[in-house]
């Protein structure tokens, strides 16, 4: 006899000798019988089916095993396909859950943008007036005022105009949270529009000793882009930058021609930013640092709006960056043919 296990129906089941005395086909004297010989000859290295050794041993004939095995086997299909049933069900229970559990985190993210959207236009109304009283008394047009009230004042209107740009930004992301920033693209001089930009952020870069270096071609093609929303983009990064680079550092923004298109490159040598959390900070009110206590302000929407400005102009702000070395954020706009 071989040492394998013989082919047979019979190894579909289980229990196959409690059933049959369970069914009165079999005494249990019989089956403990079948069993130790069945035992003696695994000892012997010879393997027996318990139903076979029955038929061998006369305990029971071949049709009734045969209609035991069949019944067992029917039970065993009868049970899978009311498992297979209830699983679908609980599957179908689930996913039903999951579906409303969407719906409402969508439901939240769409009520947390338009509460964004509208208490940010409910602050821009008294704002604009703080502000204009303040100039109002900046310029005299109230009544006298001493040197060290329009220092005061000046603290103020700097503050008031921070603020206006905090509650223009939130309005932003709740534009893009519903995917309707609009851009106007337009033949566009970038070689001017980052000189502006280095000029305005020059007076914060000196502040911190930081050199401010600009490079670009004298021959630069236009490209096609929105002039306010890529001046915003080219703005915050340079503002990014000077934040996170310690005094005596240097920031460079560039402009590369690549053909087709022009490269835009702002780079610093800043506490840069370790790989594990360089994708982190393209995703909105993240903070690298969340702690209280942590030097730099801001929402942490800056990349994330910058990044949605970028893909509304069909392109991707990338990001290159080591820890104490520094970092380049850069994107690329497409050139128009002269």
């Amino acid at each position: 006899m071989s040492d394998e296990i013989p082919l047979a129906p019979e190894i579909l089941v289980t229990r196959l000798g409690d059933y049959l005395v369970e069914s009165g086909l079999l005494s249990e004297a019989n089956l403990k019988q079948a069993l130790e010989q069945q035992a003696i000859l695994r000892k012997q290295g010879r393997h027996q089916l318990l139903g076979q050794m029955l038929v061998e041993m006369g305990f029971i004939d071949r049709a009734t095993l045969d209609r035991a095995v069949t019944e067992q086997i029917l039970r065993l299909r009868s049970a899978l396909e009311e498992s297979n049933r209830s699983l679908e069900l609980r599957v179908q229970e689930r996913t039903a859950e999951l579906q409303a559990a969407m719906q409402k985190l969508e439901e939240m993210n769409q009520l947390k943008s338009n509460f964004v959207a509208n208490i940010s236009h409910e602050l821009r109304t008294p704002l604009t007036h703080i502000r204009g009283y303040l100039e109002l008394l900046l310029a005299g047009d109230l009544g006298p005022i001493s040197p060290d009230q329009a220092r005061g004042l000046g603290v103020m209107l700097r503050s008031a105009d921070r603020l206006g740009r905090l509650i223009d930004d939130l309005i932003l992301f709740s534009l893009s949270e519903r995917g309707e920033i609009q851009i106007f693209p337009h033949a566009l001089n970038l070689r001017i529009l980052c000189q502006l930009a280095i000029d305005r952020s020059f007076p914060k870069a000196n502040e911190k000793n930081l050199a401010l270096h600009f490079n670009a071609p004298e021959k630069l093609p236009n490209v096609l882009a929105d002039e306010e929303r890529i001046s915003w983009v080219i703005l915050h990064l340079l503002d990014n930058a000077i934040k996170f680079t310690e005094p005596g550092g240097q920031i460079t923004l560039e402009l590369i021609d690549q053909g087709n298109k022009v490269e835009v490159s702002i780079s610093d040598t800043g506490i840069g930013i370790p790989p594990e959390q360089q994708p982190l900070v393209f995703e909105p009110f993240r903070q690298l640092d969340g702690s209280s206590t942590r030097k730099q302000g801001g929402t942490g929407l800056g990349l994330a709006l910058a990044q949605s400005i970028i893909k509304a102009h069909q392109s991707t702000l990338s990001l290159v960056s080591q820890p104490n070395q520094g970092s380049r954020f850069f994107f690329h706009l497409k050139a128009i043919e002269e």
